[in-house]
Formats: structure tokens, sequence, C-alpha cells
């Protein structure tokens, strides 16, 4: 085995099986299988059996199987031995186990590390390790996390005030330049977030909030680090403020959470319809998924039925609350509608597939075909493969199969799935063992600042 391969395969699941069609054949007594296949390189393989073993109390088992790709070098592997080793009891080992991988300078393997560390009792370590690497996002961010009551927060809040203070002295730090658009480039992006976390935990609240009061960014994966500052506050007056001047409308999301874990389902509705009146179809999902939680499906499926969008995501969300609550003919009622209203535009595909969802969870299959294969894009792999999805979910993995028989040059790894549904399993496993072709490769080229870029 070669690290660099197993990173790869990892990334791209070349060739092995898939984590979740892993943990398909290990609950559905496959472990045999699983075991050739983790003992003849497949590392996914290798790992959901691995956690099985260590669930079972067998973590010298485990260790054993996952012994071959820790000898690779692989940072990964290396990991998931020292999870082992710390599950064990045996933190000295599970150190030893990511240390060289850690010494190599990989960040994520660095990260792991530190985070080992601090949770064995060495988080003067962990400082110490990340101390060098606060330009580094995901690095930073371990070294505020690991010095958690650790007595150095005023040291770590000086590291990032420094970086901080280094953006905003102007300059682009590549080339020079004042005019740059880079000029201003936070590095680490989140060094503001991070240093107003430090000042939280200080007990220094006030400071935290004007902080975050300052950032370019304001939300990260729909997450508003100050909304939810404000909410474990209880500064729910502040939070009403900064929800009604926040643009992307994370604090509103994060106000009505409040309101509602509270019990103020109304209030956190009256938030929803705010942003609905401003015209967000997000606070229109956010709306319907409230009252759909709260029993009141009716409302809920009024609140996007009523604003006659052909957007796909939308129309998903409202098929998604009619097939929830047992209403697919409904639904199905709704777009023949939406097609009366809008034309065009509820026929694109992106629409048009809701009809075989709804058809199936009435029950009516060949009609669910039928409807797919007539639609001018019905022929498309992608139209085919989403029918056999629909097909197998809906319990008829045997007409997904007829569908993505790779006689007809279609299906390729989606056939696993249904495959595997009939117990096909050897099937299954020799579609998800082929590889892909290499890439074509490109001459490499040498930076340029002349156009095109």
């Amino acid at each position: 085995m070669d690290a660099a391969e197993l990173d790869q395969r990892a990334r791209t699941h070349d060739g092995w099986i898939p984590p979740q069609l892993v943990t398909h054949l290990l609950d559905h007594g496959h472990r045999d299988t699983v075991t050739t296949l983790a003992r003849t390189g497949d590392w996914f393989c290798a790992d959901g059996l691995a956690r099985q073993l260590a669930a079972d109390g067998r973590h010298d088992d485990a260790l054993a199987l996952l012994a071959p790709y820790a000898a690779t070098g692989w940072w990964k592997a290396a990991a998931r031995t020292a999870e082992l080793h710390e599950a064990a009891g045996r933190p000295d080992e599970a150190a030893a186990a990511l240390r060289p991988a850690a010494e190599t300078g990989e960040r994520p393997a660095l990260d792991a590390f530190a985070r080992l560390l601090a949770r064995t009792g060495r988080a003067a370590e962990a400082y110490a390790l990340l101390r060098p690497h606060t330009e580094d996002a995901l690095l930073a961010e371990a070294l505020v996390e690991v010095t958690a009551g650790l007595g150095r927060d005023e040291e770590v809040a000086a590291l990032l005030a420094a970086r901080i203070e280094a953006a905003q002295q102007g300059g682009c730090r590549r080339c020079g330049d004042p005019d740059c658009y880079r000029a201003r480039d936070l590095e680490p992006f989140n060094a503001i977030g991070l240093l107003a976390s430090v000042r939280e935990r200080q007990g220094r609240t006030d400071e935290a909030i004007a902080l975050l009061h300052t950032r370019d960014i304001t939300s990260v994966n729909g997450r508003d680090q100050l909304a939810d500052l404000l909410a474990r506050h209880d500064r729910i007056d502040e939070l009403r403020d900064y929800a009604a001047a926040e643009p992307l409308g994370d604090a509103a999301r994060r106000l009505a959470e409040l309101l509602e874990e509270r019990g103020d389902v109304d209030g956190a509705a009256a938030v929803h319809r705010t942003g609905v009146a401003e015209g967000s179809g997000n606070a229109a999902v956010y709306l319907a998924e409230l009252l759909a939680r709260h029993g009141r499906g009716d409302e809920a499926v009024e609140v996007l039925r009523s604003l006659w969008s052909t957007d796909d995501w939308l129309v998903d969300r409202l098929c998604t609350l009619y097939a929830d609550q047992g209403r697919a003919e409904e639904g199905l009622a709704h777009l023949d509608e939406l097609r009366a209203r809008t034309g065009p535009d509820a026929d694109a595909w992106e629409v048009h597939w809701q009809r075989p969802r709804l058809l199936l969870a009435c029950g009516r299959v060949e009609e669910a075909v039928e409807v797919t294969r007539a639609h001018p894009e019905g022929q498309a792999w992608y139209a085919v493969e989403h029918l056999a999805h629909l097909l197998t979910e809906a319990g008829h993995p045997d007409r997904a199969v007829e569908l993505l028989d790779p006689a007809t040059g279609r299906g390729g790894k989606d056939l696993a799935v249904p495959l595997l549904r009939l117990g096909r399993v050897q099937e299954a496993v020799a579609v998800l063992q082929r590889r892909n072709p290499p890439p074509v490769g490109f001459p490499p080229t040498a930076w340029s600042d002349d156009p095109p870029f």
C-alpha cells in the first residue's frame, strides 16, 4: 500500500466500498465479505470493521487490522490507530502512533495530534506545538480549543490580535501594494471569531461582542457566531436588533431557534414570517419546518404552496412536506396547477422529477416510470439514475436494477445499492471495485501574471 494512493482513493472512493455501504454489509451479516476486502486493501472496509471490533472490546484485533495501512505513514490510518489506543486507555501509545504523521507537517495530522495531547492531559505540549501556526485557520482554531483552562488565554489572545493588526495595517502581503484588493486579507480568516471566543471564556463578553461586530464574514456554514453568543448569554433584545440588521438571515434563524427552545412557537414563527414578507425563500422553508415540527402541517404546506415558486429547492421542500404527511395526491395536484400558472418553468427537469417521486409515494409505479421516460431529459443518465434511486427507496430495487443494468451502458456504481437490497452482494462488490480511468493529463504550466489568468 502507498500513502499517496490511499489518500487519493479515500477522497474519491475510487474502487472502494463507500462507508455507508460498508455499514450496510456489516449490519446485514456480511462481515466475512468486509473482512476479505479489508485485508486486500479497502480502507473503508478496514475502518468500518475496526470500529465494530473496537465496539466489541477487541481493540487489539482492530489495531492488527489497521496495521498495514498505518505502516504506510498515511496520516488518516495513524489517526484511527491513535483513537483505538486512546479508547483502550493507552494514551502514550496513541501519541506514539500519531506523532510521526504530525511531524511531517500534515495539517489534519497536526490538528488531530494536538487535540489528542490536550485530551490526555498534555495541553501544554499541544499549545507549544500549535503556537507557530496561528496563520492557519484549522490550527488556530485547535490552538484556541486546546488551551481552554490552561491559563494561557492572554498569550493566545495576543497571538490572534497580532494577526488582526497585521491585516489592518494595509499593504498586500503578497505584492506590497496598499491598493491591492487583498490588502486587508485576514490570515487566518477566523482570527476575529477566535479572539472573541477567548474573550468570552474569560468572561469579557462585551469585548467579544464588539469584536464580532467588526467582522467582514459574519456567518460560516450558516451559523452566525455573534447570534449564537447573544443567545448563550440571554441577550435577547440585542439579538433581536442584530437579527433585524443582519442581511443573511442567520441571526433571525438563531433568534427563532431560541424562542422555540423556550416554548414560544408563535414568536419563532413571527420572526420567520418577517423574512417571508421580505421575500426570503430560506425564511419560508424555516417557517414551514417549524410549523411541521409542531403538528401544524396544513399551515406548513400553505406557507410554501402560496409562493407558487418554480425554484427547484422550494418545490422539493414542498413536495417533501406533502409526501411526509401522506398527501402525495395533493402534491401532484399542486404540480399540475403550478404548470398551468407558470408554463415551461414547471416542466424543467429540476421540477419535473418531483412528479415520479410523488407517484411512487402513491404506489403508482408504472406511471412514475412512464412520466420520467416521457420527459425530454428522461433518458439522460442523471434522470435514469434518479428514477432508479426513487424505485429503490420505494421498495422496488428489482426495477432499479433493470434500469441500471450495465448491459445497457447505464448505472455504474449507482447499481450497487439496489443489488445490495436484493442480496446480490458479490455483484454489488464487483461493481464498486471498478476503478475510474486515470484522468487525462494536462501539461504543467507555470504561474503567470499575464492574461489569461
